[in-house]
């Protein structure tokens, strides 16, 4: 641990902590994009931006230079499918920005204001190697929850990536809740909508307001147009093989829907039909226990099974504390790699599961290139980890957004100095005895 700890030191010293343009070599490589590592690899990072990644890459004259020493090196993490930065405190509402129960509109609901880039769980997750993440608004008074946002994770204080980048919503059994109690009044609300807003994207001077109580506000009219002209991504929380098929009909009615589908337990039953719909997914990772009546073929081999099918697969972690523990994607990822080990079980090779926490996410997204991988032009979000990212105990050593170093020190981290070996006097007052 101390020999790790001069190395990064020594490692620091090469690069002022500002820098934009960076050279990373002599590390093992991963390029982010499903393929293979390489050992003595090159990243270059020009003005936050990747310009070269691989082998027998040269690294321009006057570009700053980081030697990474062997050490595993690849693009930051993509979170698939997160609240982070709009959840402080689960029981405190004042610091939970993810659903407006009590508000008249829905789908003109916009997360990105909300954004909090110093809340605790961003610097855990930086810490941890994720350097992008979608996050999304939860469905209270609709099955439309509003609009997500992408965001880095960085230490300044303009988070967003990309505001309004698309719209939320649930079908099966929460969509049913928030319809009035069945899934057939969670297709007819889904149905009228997307009629209204059709009526508002013709004439939108002539679409009178109706109050509170109206299914659809003016403002959520006009935050659905994006969605139904297909400008923007709709994400549609959906677990269950039968409403999985019920979505994906959606397009015979709507052709310009660029859906996204997000949790997908049972989606390996029907891969098939996801895969010819062209359809991508931000999956729950292996779940093999049914946590409701709608994943009831819940099983580990899902990603594989779906990946196999030929659907484009990310990492998601809706309902699993997605507002504080997006860094647990990596362990997904390398227990995917695992299950190939399993008589019987359907995993991921080591490339493609790291590419389900990194460029698939992305491509998902429609922003495959921006970010995800380090491919030439992509955001210049690169990691430098101890050992292998997909092993539990391994950590980052460096952390890039942009080009520009990001610190990685948590409190948890400060805490554990502060106390392994508290010496007296030096403790606050209530400690004293």
């Amino acid at each position: 641990m101390k020999a790790l700890l001069l190395a990064a030191a020594a490692m620091g010293a090469a690069l002022p902590a500002t820098a934009q343009t960076v050279a990373i070599t002599n590390a093992r490589l991963v390029i982010g994009d499903g393929s293979a590592p390489v050992d003595g690899g090159t990243v270059v990072v020009r003005d936050g931006r990747v310009v070269a990644a691989g082998t027998g890459v040269a690294v321009p004259a006057g570009v700053p230079v980081v030697d990474a020493g062997g050490r595993w090196v690849t693009p930051g993490l993509f979170a698939g499918f997160t609240r982070m930065g709009i959840v402080e405190v689960d029981g405190v509402s004042e610091t939970d920005d993810s659903a407006a129960g009590n508000s008249p509109f829905n789908a003109a609901l916009d997360v990105s204001a909300a954004v909090n880039p110093k809340t605790s769980a961003i610097t855990v997750n930086r810490a941890e190697g994720i350097t992008r993440a979608v996050v999304a608004p939860e469905a209270r008074g609709s099955i439309f929850a509003g609009q997500g946002a992408i965001i880095d994770l960085g230490t300044d204080m303009d988070p967003v990536s990309k505001p309004r980048a698309f719209q939320f919503m649930v079908y099966g059994e929460e969509g049913a809740r928030r319809a009035g109690g069945s899934r057939p009044a969670a297709i007819a609300m889904l149905k009228n909508i997307l009629f209204e807003v059709r009526d508002y994207a013709r004439a939108p001077a002539s679409f009178a307001d109706r109050g509170k109580d109206a299914l659809l506000t003016r403002a959520d009219a006009q935050a659905l147009v994006p969605v139904v002209t297909g400008q923007v991504p709709l994400l549609v929380h959906v677990e269950r093989a039968s409403d999985i098929l019920v979505v994906l009909d959606l397009k015979r009615e709507v052709p310009a829907l660029k859906l996204v589908l997000v949790g997908v337990n049972e989606g390996w039953t029907v891969a098939r039909q996801i895969a010819a719909a062209k359809v991508p997914v931000l999956a729950s990772a292996l779940s093999d226990l049914p946590a409701s009546f709608e994943q009831l073929a819940a099983t580990q081999s899902n990603i594989g099974r779906m990946q196999a099918a030929g659907v484009t697969v990310g990492i998601g972690m809706i309902n699993d504390d997605e507002a504080r523990q997006a860094r647990l994607v990596k362990q997904y990822a390398g227990n995917l790699v695992a299950l190939t080990k399993v008589p019987g079980a359907s995993g991921l090779d080591w490339g493609q599961a790291f590419a389900t926490i990194s460029s698939k996410p992305a491509e998902a997204m429609g922003m495959g290139g921006e970010f995800g991988s380090l491919r030439p032009g992509r955001r210049g979000d690169v990691v430098v980890w101890d050992g292998d990212p997909l092993e539990i105990g391994t950590a980052a050593v460096r952390v890039f957004i942009d080009g520009v170093e990001q610190p990685i020190e948590t409190r948890q981290d400060q805490l554990r100095r502060r106390y392994f070996d508290p010496k007296e006097g030096a403790l606050p007052k209530a400690y004293q005895r």
